[in-house]
């Protein structure tokens, strides 16, 4: 009876002990940076994604011209939406040119196949991607960029590892995301990132700053290339 006694008392402080490594976990925050994940912007906000003060707010013209993406380059455009940046990366890359269209959403890739069909573009390809593979070719792209769409992935790593899989041995990796450092950004906290934050998270997953853009009115550009 006394080891029983004891069997229970141990059960019981494993138990307890078990329980509040779970309460201690949070699924819904970068392990390193301890940053929240801002959830993915559903179907019902793509007129959001085109409204007309985005043009003056976010620049994406000056953006891509920054980037010096080259023409008959083979691009992917991560968290698409609705195409409003991977329609000029299309015009950009030019017909000899590709651009992958990525989104977890079918409804937002039939809205985007929509938006190329209506500006006659034939070098754009939709995939329709998972919350932890973007679904990209491995070892084929000169380019990835992420229009304020890093901060909503609620499997990071898993994403930066398959990105890295698929990008050419000197190929970049963009992120365009709000200034984190600057409270006068009008969005909430957890839809801005700041650089410390960005290359906290990226850098173990085997990428290195190659260069931080800040040309724009609120967003940084943060260009990584991988690391040997």
């Amino acid at each position: 009876m006394i080891r029983c006694v004891r069997c229970v008392a141990a059960g019981a402080v494993l138990l307890a002990a078990f329980a509040q490594a779970q309460t201690q976990v949070q699924p819904d925050r970068h392990p390193i940076s301890g940053r929240r994940y801002a959830g993915v912007m559903g179907v019902g906000g793509a007129d959001w994604l085109v409204r007309p003060e985005r043009s003056e707010e976010e620049q994406p013209d000056k953006a891509i011209s920054l980037l010096n993406i080259n023409k008959g380059a083979t691009v992917a455009d991560v968290g698409a939406g609705n195409g409003y940046v991977t329609w000029r990366l299309a015009e950009r890359v030019g017909p000899n040119g590709k651009v992958y269209a990525n989104d977890i959403q079918p409804e937002m890739l039939e809205l985007l196949r929509r938006n190329m069909q209506q500006r006659k573009l034939k070098n754009v390809e939709t995939v329709l991607g998972a919350y932890d593979d973007p679904k990209l070719p491995a070892n084929t792209l000169d380019l990835i960029i992420l229009v304020d769409v890093y901060h909503e992935f609620s499997e990071p790593q898993k994403m930066l590892r398959r990105m890295r899989e698929s990008l050419k041995p000197d190929g970049r990796l963009v992120l365009l995301e709000y200034r984190g450092e600057d409270p006068t950004v009008p969005i909430r906290p957890e839809h801005k990132m700041t650089v410390a934050q960005v290359k906290a998270e990226l850098e173990p997953e085997g990428y290195r700053v190659d260069r931080v853009l800040e040309d724009l009115p609120r967003q940084h550009i943060l260009i990584f290339k991988k690391t040997p």
